[in-house]
């Protein structure tokens, strides 16, 4: 071959290589701009490991580098690939309220956010069109203070009192659960930022969160522990769930491909991302083995590892390379993630603006806090109280230093908290000065070091202060001067250490004694005697409560709680709070009372959910109980009349309406909350005797005034899950509709019945369990 036409071939090559290679002009595709599958194709191994682990905790080195807080002391944030188009986006806590710093170095403004009521003070409502109110204000703050996806809310099942985080949860029922979390996320989500339901699942304990292993069987996790969920994700489609810390039967959730991928996505639909608690995936006590945690996570569903570490990242490579883990797998969850980015108000240029309406928000915090407040307890008609020219005299420590929620994640910085005598000052209340000049130094020292200890990034909450203790010279004194004693009972709690029996769930001796001794001073002159509980969740309350005339169990009500609570306590606002959860006369007769916190009860590896569905009133109602406040229990300032219940149908043929009409026959306008409760054929397996399958609550009734509700049943409210038949069925027979103010407050019932089994939905097998379960059975 000639040297010239050596050359021509030469060229002819060079052309065509050439032309097979990017130019090195040529722009990377841009996300947003071009095809998703084309961005991802662009990206590099090292690139897509990146994405699928967040940039580290805030301040710790990672990628040799320390990434700078877009938002100061949000929870995490997503990686940037600058050269694709793709953004960092951010997340931060949590349940009643964006959480972040609300100080900054070199910045003389405050970024204070709403702290709305807790959880439970919100479910107590059950107004879902409230808590979609409280939804969209509170994802107004997370809009404009630039975070893009918010880290709640919680709707973990309380399955025992003790539970540390309880009062970020909405019940012990799934159907309040998931209908109170679809509406704060449709609420939140309406602000075009994101939602993240937590922690799915099982997460009923925070005593060996990281580890323990949760042993439930497949029917309880489907009837109680999953159906919130489920309700959840198919009303509101969610952008991201976060899996939970703790093993389920034997593997962490976050690495459960039936959990994941057969249950969430192919039996509910989720089409949106699912990560990781923070560090979750590994055994809080022992080594981490980053290898078989990113394998087991990556592959069976968990898109995204929060908050990401160089570990989890060089494990992603090194695994893909070696073929332990499919590029498939990894494909797939960076696909979910980048069309999480491309919805986020970041990608989408919003121009955030620092100042969201605070104002607006704490009058929704007040509103919301006030109609989650339950009267437990009015002899003698002792609330409303209105006069206001006579003294009232604030007992307890958290008259003072009101409690706005709970600590850890689900702590809120708050510009202020409205304690309850500055409500009832607020309100032209008069208020015993001498008894707060009394208390005012005793407490100093708590408002001192702040609501909030943060040891090593370990959330702690303070201890609770005793309360004063005064002569009986001085309570006398107190009943000669004062027309009214109330005395404020306080709890708090958080993450990383479940409540105690004594001294929290039980009264210390000092409460007992203040109650006691004011309540027998007070009630020597006539006087009568209101307790304000200030507590996130359940506490003993059968031992004290007839010793005193009124009970207002407000919860955590948020940073306007001491407003809200007098806005009741005044008449302002007529009480329509109900109990979401049962409070038991005594701790053990609580059903998980001996499987709580688990084996061994110092350091438990293991939990055994023994009674099955039996949880809260299913078992209380079913076994004959009593409790010292049922399911559903909350007294109104007015009384309600339930008249003409009547069924579309007296055959199930498919959605079946119960409507009735309630009427306001006292003489104050009021809200009643309505409850449809069934009971269902026992033919194939074993059942609660009644279960909760709907609720409704009425418009403000002025007196007179009559509203009728109808409530809806469908196929799946019928159905049960028969394990050994992976399905959901609906059991042929007669079904009892009972509808009432309780679950121990039935107004008026009628039957229906199913012709056949209905089969409602079949299932995978899922949830393999390593040992039997011996559950409860009912008598």
């Amino acid at each position: 071959m000639n040297i010239k036409l050596q050359s021509i071939l030469a060229l002819i090559i060079s052309f065509v290589v050439l032309s097979t290679l990017p130019s090195c002009t040529q722009k990377a595709p841009q996300l947003g701009v071009d095809p998703l599958d084309d961005v991802i194709s662009a990206m590099t191994l090292e690139e897509k490991a990146n994405l699928l682990i967040g940039t580290g905790r805030p301040g710790t080195p990672i990628r040799g580098e320390v990434y700078p807080e877009r938002v100061p002391g949000a929870a995490g944030s997503t990686y940037a690939i600058d050269r694709l188009g793709i953004p960092s986006t951010v997340l931060a806590d949590g349940p009643a309220g964006l959480r972040i710093k609300p100080l900054r170095e070199k910045d003389s403004a405050t970024y204070f956010a709403t702290a709305f009521p807790v959880a439970t003070a919100l479910a107590s409502s059950w107004n879902t069109d409230l808590i979609q109110q409280v939804g969209q204000a509170m994802g107004s703050e997370v809009k404009e203070y630039g975070v893009d996806v918010l880290l709640a809310p919680g709707m973990n099942i309380h399955r025992n009192p003790l539970c540390g985080r309880n009062f970020e949860y909405y019940s012990e029922d799934p159907l309040i659960s998931g209908e109170m979390a679809a509406a704060m996320v449709n609420g939140v989500e309406s602000n075009d930022v994101g939602t993240s339901i937590k922690h799915y699942v099982a997460n009923n304990q925070e005593k060996n969160r990281r580890s323990v292993d949760a042993r439930v069987s497949e029917r309880a996790m489907r009837e109680i522990y999953l159906r919130g969920f489920e309700i959840a994700v198919k009303k509101s489609q969610p952008w991201t769930v976060m899996s939970s810390y703790n093993r389920v039967n034997g593997a962490y959730t976050s690495a459960r491909r039936d959990l994941l991928t057969d249950i969430l996505r192919d039996e509910w639909g989720y089409t949106g991302i699912v990560m990781t608690d923070w560090g979750g995936g590994y055994e809080d006590r022992g080594p981490r083995n980053y290898s078989t945690d990113v394998v087991g996570q990556i592959s069976t569903g968990n898109d995204l590892l929060m908050p990401g570490n160089d570990h989890q990242r060089n494990s992603i490579i090194e695994n893909v390379n070696n073929g332990n883990l499919p590029m498939e797998a990894v494909d797939t969850d960076v696909k979910r993630i980048l069309q999480m980015v491309l919805k986020s108000p970041i990608f989408n240029n919003y121009q955030y603006s620092n100042a969201p309406d605070l104002k607006r928000h704490a009058g929704i915090a007040r509103q919301s806090g006030a109609e989650g407040i339950v009267l437990l307890k009015n002899d003698g008609n002792a609330l409303p109280y209105t006069e206001k020219s006579k003294t009232i005299a604030a007992f307890g420590n958290t008259s003072y230093n009101f409690i706005a929620g709970g600590t850890g994640s689900g702590d809120v910085n708050e510009a202020y908290t409205v304690s309850l005598v500055e409500g009832l000052d607020n309100a032209s209340f008069k208020i015993d000065e001498e008894l707060k000049q009394l208390y005012t130094p005793h407490i100093d020292a708590v408002r001192q070091s702040g609501k909030l200890r943060d040891t090593a990034g370990r959330h702690i909450t303070p201890d609770r202060l005793r309360e004063l203790e005064l002569s009986d010279d001085q309570l006398a004194r107190k009943a000669d001067s004062s027309e009214l004693a109330i005395i404020t009972i306080g709890r708090n709690s958080g993450e990383h250490a479940d409540r105690k029996l004594e001294d929290d769930f039980n009264l210390d001796s000092d409460e007992v004694n203040l109650i006691k001794r004011v309540s027998e001073a007070f009630h020597a002159k006539g006087k009568k005697v209101v307790v304000i509980l200030n507590v996130g969740g359940v506490i003993e309350t059968s031992s004290w409560k007839d010793q005193v005339d009124g009970i207002l169990l407000a919860w955590q009500p948020g940073q306007e709680g001491g407003n809200a609570v007098v806005d009741v306590f005044s008449g302002k606002v007529n009480p329509s709070g109900k109990l979401t959860m049962t409070f038991p006369v005594k701790y053990s007769d609580t059903p998980s009372a001996n499987n709580f916190p688990g084996v061994p009860a110092d350091d438990p590896t293991y939990v055994t959910y023994e009674e099955g569905v039996y949880v809260g009133y299913r078992y209380f109602d079913s076994f004959n109980v009593e409790p010292s406040y049922e399911f559903g229990h909350g007294l109104s300032y007015t009384g309600f009349d339930y008249r003409n219940l009547e069924l579309s149908s007296e055959q199930f043929e498919g959605d079946l309406g119960a409507s009735v009409t309630v009427k306001n026959i006292g003489d104050t306008a009021g809200k009643e909350i309505v409850q449809l409760y069934l009971s269902a054929p026992t033919n194939m397996i074993d059942k609660p005797t009644m279960e909760l399958k709907a609720f409704a609550k009425t418009k403000l009734l002025a007196p007179g005034e009559s509203q009728r509700l109808t409530l809806v049943l469908d196929t799946k409210k019928l159905a049960s899950f028969i394990q050994e038949k992976n399905a959901w069925i609906a059991e042929k027979g007669t079904y009892k509709v009972m509808v009432g103010s309780s679950s121990r407050n039935i107004k008026l019932s009628d039957e229906f019945s199913l012709a056949s089994d209905l089969l409602v939905e079949k299932t995978r097998p899922s949830l393999s369990l390593q040992k039997p379960i011996n559950e409860l059975k009912k008598p």
